[in-house]
């Protein structure tokens, strides 16, 4: 998964950072909450870790604009130093999903943070076939189903489109996808991920006619829609 870290003291952001990168996430540092945010409106995080209080902007006010301008915005968890009722009760009632309180143990603060993860977005020990409307995925024989014909992809076609199905509706990050899709700092042409696009668009029929549309977002990267879904929301 993709993590971002927040917290103005550097020691400690590595210390998390570097705990998160050893359990398999790969993790981005921030020592400034309007560093974060900048972040935030380029880029795709499955989860954040940030610190309360900070210089700049205090963390809760940063997980109510995360809230209010990121569709959908990723899971939070809180550090904080702060033990009161009232203050956690604040915390989560912006928009937090969960905290942990200072000084951190790191057991702890990983445990937390899987079950997070595994709340937000489900447990994925063993590969299993999962289903998107008419989309069946079976990740044993690398191969999607679609309306009952099935589709022979490559593994890298279908890791990219199994991403999007995970993520219906949520704008990806061109760095995220590739991330996610073709393993930490990929050395690839950027046209690599736009090729992989068109493919799996036309073998797996990601149009408005078929009530699905894998359509880029300018400057940030690409997004599958579910149309009925955006009819709804609107």
């Amino acid at each position: 998964m993709r993590l971002a870290v927040l917290d103005d003291d550097k020691e400690l952001c590595g210390q998390v950072a570097m705990l998160l990168r050893d359990a398999g996430h790969t993790c981005f540092e921030y020592h400034q909450g309007e560093a974060l945010r900048r972040a935030l409106r380029r880029e795709s995080f499955d989860l954040l870790v940030m610190d309360w209080e900070l210089p700049d902007v205090s963390g809760v006010e940063l997980v109510g604009w995360a809230k209010e301008n990121l569709s959908p915005a990723p899971p939070v968890i809180m550090l904080t130093g702060r033990t009161g009722e009232e203050d956690i009760v604040k915390g989560l009632d912006v928009g937090a999903d969960d905290y942990v309180t200072k000084p951190l143990v790191p057991s702890v603060l990983k445990a937390r943070v899987e079950a997070l993860l595994r709340r937000s977005y489900g447990a994925s020990d063993e590969p299993k076939v999962e289903e998107f409307g008419e989309h069946r995925f079976d990740p044993l024989t690398m191969t999607v189903t679609w309306r009952g014909d099935p589709i022979t992809l490559t593994a890298k076609e279908f890791g990219l489109a199994l991403v999007f199905f995970r993520n219906l509706n949520r704008p990806l990050s061109r760095a995220y996808i590739m991330e996610t899709v073709w393993g930490r700092n990929p050395d690839i042409p950027s046209r690599t991920l736009d090729a992989h696009v068109s493919q799996i668009r036309g073998r797996l029929g990601l149009r408005p006619e078929n009530g699905l549309r894998l359509a880029s977002v300018y400057s940030f990267g690409y997004r599958l829609e579910r149309l009925e879904a955006i009819v709804e929301a609107g």
